[in-house]
């Protein structure tokens, strides 16, 4: 079987979702869940992702996103990687998590965003794990209807903004225990298990995305793809930070400001999203599980001080991709 046609483009919305190895459960616990929570928030700042809602079910998950670059593969591919690492690791297990690759539908707009961010929550009444959606803790569902605290990655105003009231969370809260009858209508408006949208939303991608040359060819690949040297981009950020770069590569042992410096870079091309740990690795001469340890050091000193924040602020606007 050919795999699945990917469409990417920047400000695309989709709704995602991806299940477990010959349908096995991905979640052991809840510390599992919360685990992977954490690798979607590091998905999210990475690679430039907003994230509008989610359900954990046992075997699957359920997301509702946006992507500011054209780059859903890459960001898909790393979550995916990475939590099944990271689950693998923490249970003494190998090999394959996920069946497959994830499945993407694309949205047309913010009001399909807001219909199906309804279909999403209601999948545990329609799985028969509840018989109230308030008492399931693994959605998003919560901190929309209850206005419960939520995580600084979960946007929530854009499907709130379609409720106009003194208490949007109760109109929201209302309308998906309503919802049940009309979420086959919603299912009308899915073409060929690819779009959700209107018919002239699914022509206009056709005629965009369909055209008798390969995919790796289209004009939003070559876009993404573009003005990216790693190796350029590493000689102007030392020239910023005044340091030699080379030496310090190939230095054993990095210390100090050194350290600091080779760290802020490594994270910087790490923050990108273009390039695995492994290719990092080969361009610093360092492992796949330092580049791991330098990156993880390095955003706790970031969280720590607003000087390196400042600092890697300034970067980002200098040295925009």
């Amino acid at each position: 079987m050919g795999r699945a046609w990917r469409i990417e483009y920047e400000g695309a919305y989709y709704h995602l979702m991806s299940r477990g190895n010959d349908g096995k459960e991905i979640y052991l616990d809840d510390d599992d869940r919360r685990l992977f929570l954490e690798t979607l928030s590091e998905m999210s700042e990475r690679f430039e992702v907003d994230i509008f809602a989610y359900v954990l079910m046992s075997n699957h998950y359920h997301l509702l996103v946006q992507t500011r670059r054209a780059n859903l593969k890459k960001a898909m591919h790393w979550l995916g990687t990475t939590y099944t690492r990271r689950f693998n690791n923490r249970h003494g297990k190998s090999g394959h998590l996920f069946q497959g690759r994830y499945k993407s539908i694309l949205v047309q707009d913010d009001a399909y965003i807001m219909q199906l961010s309804f279909y999403i929550h209601r999948n545990p009444l329609r799985a028969g794990i509840v018989g109230r959606l308030s008492d399931y803790t693994w959605s998003s569902y919560h901190v929309y209807a209850y206005d419960k605290k939520k995580p600084d990655w979960l946007l929530t105003d854009l499907i709130l903004s379609y409720f106009k009231g003194p208490d949007p969370h109760k109109l929201y809260r209302n309308k998906v225990q309503r919802y049940a009858g009309e979420e086959k209508r919603l299912m009308e408006d899915l073409h060929h298990g690819l779009l959700f949208g209107t018919q002239d939303f699914t022509d206009d991608i056709r005629n965009r995305f369909l055209p008798c040359i390969p995919y790796k060819d289209l004009p939003q690949q070559r876009l993404l793809e573009k003005k990216f040297d790693p190796v350029e981009l590493i000689a102007e950020i030392s020239k910023a930070l005044r340091i030699d770069v080379n030496k310090v590569i190939k230095s054993g042992r990095v210390r100090g400001n050194d350290k600091q410096s080779r760290d802020l870079i490594v994270y910087f091309i790490w923050n990108t999203g273009r390039l695995s740990n492994t290719e990092i690795g080969a361009l610093f001469n360092m492992s796949y599980s330092a580049v791991s340890h330098s990156v993880k050091s390095f955003k706790e000193k970031l969280n720590q001080s607003n000087k390196l924040k400042l600092q890697v602020e300034k970067f980002n606007s200098q040295f925009k991709l």
